[in-house]
């Protein structure tokens, strides 16, 4: 018996021996380098993709000067000390990085972000050589968050705009920027989404949403796809640390493409105009109004002689599709046509009498509409608004607000609806003109995405 059990001890030393020995080997299968080749190919590398597109993507530093915001924009502050209203107290230089494309060697013409470059006093763009050249802006677009700054175009390498529309989920991309100021940089991923909406205050968004990793200096820098060419413009991340956490946003090439297009003909970005007052369907809507269609636009007010009138658009009709993109409330058709230029045309398919239809519309210019603030209330200055009451919902939209301006300093963000001024209702903008013109104090009710506000302008 003894000798049994010594044998089965024995044995079990032994297995326990064996698979030590078997775990140890699996291990040091498991971190041993990769092989250089299989089957006698080579592994595949992004390294010739990289090195063929890096020298296109520029990093950019601007520094700018901003008045400090201390004290003296306190009323009390400036009263007892007796400061004019229209000092702001002593400024300070800021400095701040990002990334840019250049796309037009020839000419020097670089593809960035409006947010990268908005109120420079002075750009430098840094090359992949480790050369800096001075750049200045030609045209931005706050909406979109393009820009286009141009730089001395000798020695310069440009890289090819791809077609965004051709871009599909899963496509492998790689982006190439300058994040944290540390330089060019690269990472890859694949485009997670496309058509995100919902990411910017400005409304005009239609962006590719991908994993490959982009952080804070990244903006205005290049994404590409395998084939090396630019499909988007870095421009946006969500994230709860200011880090990447795999959800980046990238302006489509299509759209960046169109914006500089229109900056360099015309010297600014002439939006496209459908001349419509529109409110969002949903199944409560659907009912109220008998019909099966419970999404797209109802068109509820037409500007007269606008491109919605000639191309035959009526009150009650239902906008469901635009140039065969689907079209489910009233903020998706605004990005439909505001994201197009003035005189393109667009196929609307709508629904009229439970019958659908579908009509040619050239649109206008939506720029020719707007409306400084100033013009409004003098505490309304630096913002922008549209002229005409043809807009995305009922009350006024704020097209864009400067920063430090006295409609930024009362708190009015760009993509704000004004539907209320002391306590009025506000259908467009000569309703909120009459209003604030009598009045030295407005208090305008302020709706803001999902929530509403009321602000003091005074």
């Amino acid at each position: 018996m003894n000798n049994l059990r010594s044998t089965n001890r024995r044995a079990d030393r032994t297995g326990r021996a064996i698979l030590t020995t078997l775990l140890l080997f699996m291990t040091a299968i498991g971190h041993a380098a990769l092989p250089d080749s299989v089957d006698g190919q080579p592994l595949p590398s992004l390294a010739p993709l990289v090195k063929r597109v890096a020298p296109a993507v520029v990093n950019i530093r601007v520094s700018q000067t901003v008045n400090a915001p201390s004290v003296y924009g306190d009323e009390m502050f400036r009263r007892f000390f007796g400061i004019p209203e229209g000092s702001d107290g002593p400024g300070r230089e800021v400095a701040s990085a990002g990334s840019g494309v250049i796309v037009d060697a020839a000419n020097g013409y670089i593809l960035t972000n409006h947010h990268v470059v908005e109120n420079a006093d002075m750009i430098q763009v840094s090359l992949l050589n480790e050369d800096s050249l001075d750049a200045e802006v030609i045209g931005s677009d706050a909406a979109t968050d393009i820009a286009v700054i141009k730089v001395d175009p000798a020695m310069l390498t440009d890289l090819p705009i791809g077609d965004s529309s051709q871009v599909e989920v899963g496509d492998f991309v790689i982006a190439i920027g300058n994040p944290f100021g540390l330089g060019h940089t690269v990472t890859s991923g694949i485009v997670s989404a496309l058509g995100r909406t919902g990411i910017s205050r400005n409304g005009l968004e239609d962006f590719i949403q991908t994993d490959a990793s982009i952080n804070p200096g990244n903006s205005g820098g290049a994404l590409v796809n395998m084939r090396g060419e630019l499909v988007g413009i870095n421009s946006a991340i969500i994230s709860g640390t200011g880090g990447n956490v795999g959800i980046g946003f990238a302006v489509p090439s299509e759209i960046a493409q169109s914006i500089m297009n229109q900056i360099l003909e015309f010297g600014e970005v002439r939006r496209g105009l459908l001349g419509v007052t529109i409110q969002t369907m949903d199944e409560e809507s659907a009912e109220a109004l008998g019909t099966d269609i419970d999404r797209g636009a109802l068109i509820t007010g037409i500007e007269p002689g606008s491109a919605a009138e000639q191309a035959g658009l009526r009150v009650d009709d239902i906008i469901t599709a635009v140039d065969d993109k689907r079209i489910n409330n009233n903020r998706e058709l605004a990005n439909a046509i505001g994201l197009r230029g003035s005189g393109d045309e667009v196929q609307i398919e709508f629904v009229r009498n439970g019958r659908e239809r579908s009509v040619t519309a050239e649109l206008g210019q939506q720029n020719a509409l707007s409306v400084r603030g100033e013009e409004i209330h003098p505490r309304l200055a630096g913002a922008q608004f549209p002229r005409s009451s043809a807009s995305a919902t009922d009350g006024v939209e704020v097209l864009s607000v400067e920063p430090d301006s006295p409609a930024a300093q009362r708190d009015l963000r760009a993509g704000d609806i004004i539907v209320q001024a002391n306590r009025q209702e506000v259908a467009n903008l000569n309703e909120l003109g009459q209003i604030a013109s009598g009045s030295r104090i407005l208090f305008l009710l302020v709706r803001r995405g999902d929530r509403q506000l009321m602000l003091q302008i005074r």
